[in-house]
């Protein structure tokens, strides 16, 4: 497979996901909106992924690319039918795109937090392999509050109802991060924006402890990820 994958950050890119793809002999073009890169022609790729931001979905007038790219994921999931995957930014861009609605959170979520699957058909197709309960990294202030017609709820948390959803046959989005590894917390600590949430939400010293606490679940993190990559690119195959 070759695949598109829209990054809004130069640090927030596929990370773990980059070494399942080189071993399995996929390849893919990053594009980076927030550096006035522009969208190429969905044609020329099998998949699309989007990857996380510090920016939020509704901020189209500070980030114009914005409105362009939503548009882009709905003609690439809705009239392509092509496989998606958004992490992050990317799971509240889908919603959005898809007809569904975006706001602040009442609780942000930065940390390792629990994550809850929720027993269906869909989900099974997605998480298999996975406990019901994980844990995984989150940092976001917003969430997805309204999941668009027609797509499944396949994951929550105590702060946030919507963690991952399903439209079609193989669009799939998360709120958390599978794709970190070593470098992930200190590499999104340079972005001002996370750097502040982090040290809002755990206080000083945020970067040290979540790094270390990071670093004692990575391996697990790590083959959960890969569990979850299988999942998608077996779907993705099946589209």
């Amino acid at each position: 497979m070759h695949l598109l994958v829209l990054q809004h950050e130069t640090v927030e890119h596929p990370a773990i996901f980059r070494k399942f793809l080189a071993a399995d002999g996929h390849t893919y073009q990053a594009v980076e909106l927030q550096l006035g890169e522009q969208l190429p022609n969905l044609s020329d790729f099998d998949g699309l992924w989007v990857m996380g931001g510090p920016m939020d979905v509704w901020e189209e007038d500070i980030h114009p690319w914005l409105q362009d790219e939503k548009e882009f994921i709905r003609r690439a999931v809705v009239e392509e039918n092509m496989p998606f995957l958004g992490l992050c930014l990317g799971h509240q861009l889908l919603a959005e795109a898809l007809g569904g609605c975006v706001g602040q959170s009442i609780i942000p979520e930065v940390g390792i937090m629990p994550i809850e699957l929720i027993e269906s058909e869909e989900t099974s197709r997605v998480f298999s392999g996975l406990p019901q309960q994980f844990d995984n990294l989150q940092w976001h202030g917003a969430e997805i509050t309204q999941l668009p017609k027609d797509a499944h709820c396949l994951a929550r948390s105590p702060a946030c109802s919507y963690q991952a959803m399903s439209y079609g046959k193989c669009a799939i989005s998360a709120q958390f991060h599978m794709e970190i590894e070593a470098d992930t917390v200190d590499n999104w600590a340079q972005i001002p924006a996370y750097a502040n949430a982090l040290e809002t939400s755990l206080g000083a010293g945020a970067v040290r402890n979540l790094k270390q606490a990071v670093d004692a679940k990575l391996d697990r993190f790590n083959k959960e990820a890969l569990i979850f990559y299988n999942n998608w690119m077996r779907l993705a195959k099946q589209n």
